[in-house]
């Protein structure tokens, strides 16, 4: 499989001005077995991400900004303060339970490709995300859900997630997917929270998913991400180092191309 080149090669903001703010919490607590998060099931009849298994979040709300922001258009500091807010307000929406506020960390940005008629079929709404972690505290198993919206849950290791998903049990979307091969070598909260961005054992910088879009040689398209061997307009096969994480249309919501490589954020 080959992809032409994407057309959107600059880069991006950490908070695209012309998407829609969200924010999603990984819930974290100590299993029986070692380290668990909590996954909901979406409903198959919802428009995006339908019968995907995720994390809980949403879309940022106004009465989320601890303030109103001062020019009209929230900068990327109002933006991170409100979406802590906007995590915490989500997770006892569509799960009933609650987060610690100071084990609270940021994980990554998620952007989408920029509107175009490649992206149509990928991107109806665009919705650049914040992902955090946090440590759940309280009855953990007093989780509720709609029955609407949200039509399963389960606490769950990042691995047999993942392990479900290759049998094609589960469907995961792709930032779903890298985000439990990231955790999954990490062995309990406390490693997670460690491996956060700006943390001890994390990156500097908050790791910036920025969606690339190419086209395959059957007229598909492929989401591509940093460290895929096609994210610069390469061949999707060639050898290199590879994230592995390019998503195409011909594959389905449900499958990934390659394995990705183990990150920094891995236990050493």
């Amino acid at each position: 499989m080959t992809t032409e080149p994407p057309s959107d090669l600059g880069p991006r903001p950490l908070w695209d001005p012309g998407a829609i703010p969200a924010a999603t919490i990984i819930p974290l607590r100590e299993g029986t077995s070692g380290l668990e998060v909590l996954m909901l099931r979406r409903d198959t009849k919802l428009r995006f991400a339908a019968g995907s298994w995720v994390f809980p979040g949403g879309r940022i709300d106004d009465d989320d900004f601890p303030t109103a922001p001062a020019a009209g258009t929230p900068t990327d500091d109002e933006l991170e303060a409100a979406a802590r807010v906007a995590v915490s307000r989500e997770l006892a929406e569509e799960a009933g339970i609650t987060i610690d506020p100071s084990s609270i960390r940021r994980w990554s940005q998620w952007t989408p490709p920029p509107h175009s008629d490649q992206t149509a079929e990928l991107v109806r709404h665009r919705f650049t995300t914040a992902f955090f972690v946090g440590v759940a505290v309280g009855d953990t198993d007093a989780v509720e859900i709609d029955h609407g919206e949200i039509r399963e849950y389960r606490w769950v290791s990042a691995s047999e997630m993942l392990q479900l998903h290759s049998r094609g049990d589960v469907a995961l979307v792709p930032p779903t997917f890298i985000t439990l091969t990231h955790l999954a070598p990490l062995r309990n909260a406390s490693e997670v929270l460690r491996g956060a961005p700006g943390a001890d054992d994390g990156p500097a910088a908050i790791e910036h998913f920025s969606t690339r879009v190419g086209t395959t040689e059957r007229g598909g398209w492929a989401a591509l991400y940093h460290g895929d061997v096609a994210y610069e307009g390469g061949d999707m096969h060639a050898a290199g180092d590879a994230t592995g994480c390019g998503w195409t249309s011909s594959l389905g919501a449900t499958n990934v191309s390659r394995t990705p490589e183990p990150t920094a954020r891995e236990h050493q």
